[in-house]
């Protein structure tokens, strides 16, 4: 009789692991792709940091380092209207690379770019009245690029949070 018990669960176990076979394939190929979609996803998402800082990091320099021409400009009498353009385009690149970053970046990055628009804006500001020739009190080119110095170590803090959130290690 145990002969016949062993045949007999012998074969149930075979019908069973027949029967589950495919529900087990399906489960582990189903998890697998899961896994897949989440690492695509994070990688996707890297690389629109990446892009986003890089574009970021590319515009807020260039906006100031044609601030501070447009200051040696001023200072010197020679600001036109070539310049003038050169920086509205900068501005404008800036705010929208800032505004894309703003939407995806996390609090830290967030935190290092106001630092670095504060700066920025504040010049820019002067900028403008001191081409119009309405600056305020005690304002001047030179006043403006001292203050536009801060923007230097702004801009390294920025650049380095960007590189530790992408992880980018020294």
């Amino acid at each position: 009789m145990s002969a016949v018990i062993a045949a007999m669960i012998t074969a149930v176990v075979g019908v069973l692991g027949t029967l589950f076979a495919p529900l087990v394939t399906h489960h582990i190929t189903r998890r697998q792709r899961a896994e897949e979609a989440e690492q695509e996803t994070a990688r996707c998402s890297l690389e629109e940091r990446r892009a986003a800082y890089t574009a970021l990091n590319r515009a807020s320099r260039q906006f100031h380092t044609l601030l501070k021409d447009a200051l040696h400009r001023l200072r010197d009498g020679v600001y036109g209207a070539h310049e003038r353009e050169q920086t509205e385009e900068a501005r404008l690149e800036y705010r929208d690379r800032d505004a894309e970053a703003q939407m995806i970046v996390p609090e830290a990055v967030l935190v290092a770019s106001r630092d670095v628009n504060r700066v920025l804006t504040r010049a820019d500001a002067v900028v403008e009245r001191l081409d119009r020739g309405r600056a305020d009190d005690g304002e001047s080119a030179d006043g403006a690029l001292l203050d536009l110095k801060a923007a230097q170590p702004a801009l390294g803090v920025l650049s380095a949070v960007m590189r530790r959130d992408l992880g980018v290690v020294d």
